[in-house]
């Protein structure tokens, strides 16, 4: 059985290929997965979860990725999330290869983001606002990027100092990249607009955005968490990576649903609908569209495949 490491990870999955093995993945449909599970493994004072993530496509493959969420680890000077993910023989069950989860979730991350991008954004999209500067911020740009004739990527944090080194860090791997303070005036210019943060307060206001802007939420991933206010999804056609899990866990949909400025029937389609054309995707070059992820885990078990390729 083989081992991968991030480095391997990241070196093997190129974004172009990744995104059209989602494609294919999402175009073909299949079974439902089951939603991302939670439970809780602490000790009396210190919080702790396992979160297990499974997918199959039967007669092919079948994975799993397993999380863990120890907060107190910021005391003792490591991170507070551990991932891995198992990947095993579709036909015989039998064990094929271990995963550093981290790696494999950026990535697939990233490219289910940007396929939906290629759906919904226009065509000539040059200028993208990056809202976050954590490990899932440092690969969006690239993703997109793989799609669309980004020109030009804008770095917001609520650290200056982590936006200006993840500028450095774009720039390095070759895209023009710039940190800005005014995250109102950067949303107003981006032709696409991705946010990865933990915030639980909007951050992508409605009021900002112009018409043809495309916007990528990505880091809300439970029912307290946005990173948009109610007019953002209101002014928007909304998409989904897939119903189930937005439904579940999308706190920048279930929010604006609760109090009653919104609702869950204008969501305009999914990924499997969007890429088996089932659904359109942007219809004209003034709309705003507005991609929702929370992450599905046969996007895992896509971007696992085709790592270690076929048995």
């Amino acid at each position: 059985m083989r081992s991968y490491s991030a480095a391997e990870v990241n070196a093997a999955l190129d974004y172009p290929r990744l995104v059209e093995a989602l494609r294919e993945t999402f175009k073909q449909g299949g079974e439902a997965m089951p939603v991302r599970q939670s439970y809780e493994v602490g000790v009396a004072g210190s919080p702790a979860h396992l979160l297990t993530m499974p997918a199959w496509q039967r007669g092919r493959a079948l994975g799993v990725k397993l999380v863990t969420v120890f907060p107190q680890n910021a005391a003792k000077g490591i991170g507070a999330v551990s991932s891995l993910y198992m990947l095993f023989d579709g036909e015989t069950g039998v064990p094929r290869a271990t995963i550093d989860g981290e790696a494999l979730t950026n990535r697939r991350t990233a490219a289910a983001s940007a396929l939906a991008s290629s759906y919904l954004s226009r065509a000539n999209s040059k200028v993208m606002l990056m809202v976050g500067t954590g490990h899932l911020a440092a690969h969006l740009p690239a993703a997109h990027a793989a799609v669309r004739p980004i020109e030009k990527v804008l770095v917001w944090g609520r650290r200056p100092e982590r936006a200006a080194a993840l500028a450095k860090k774009l720039n390095k791997e070759g895209l023009h990249a710039e940190p800005v303070s005014d995250l109102a005036a950067a949303t107003a210019e981006a032709d696409i607009i991705s946010c990865a943060t933990t915030a639980t307060a909007p951050l992508v206001l409605g009021r900002y955005l112009r018409p043809g802007t495309h916007v990528d939420l990505v880091g809300a991933f439970t029912p307290q968490m946005r990173e948009s206010d109610d007019e953002a999804i209101e002014r928007a056609r909304v998409y989904v990576d897939t119903y189930t899990g937005t439904k579940a866990e999308a706190g920048d949909l279930l929010q604006p649903i609760a109090a009653g400025r919104w609702s869950a029937d204008r969501i305009c389609g999914d990924l499997h609908e969007l890429a088996s054309g089932a659904k359109p995707g942007r219809g004209d070059a003034g709309e705003i569209t507005l991609f929702k992820s929370v992450g599905a885990a046969i996007e895992d078990l896509t971007a696992a495949s085709l790592l270690v390729g076929s048995p």
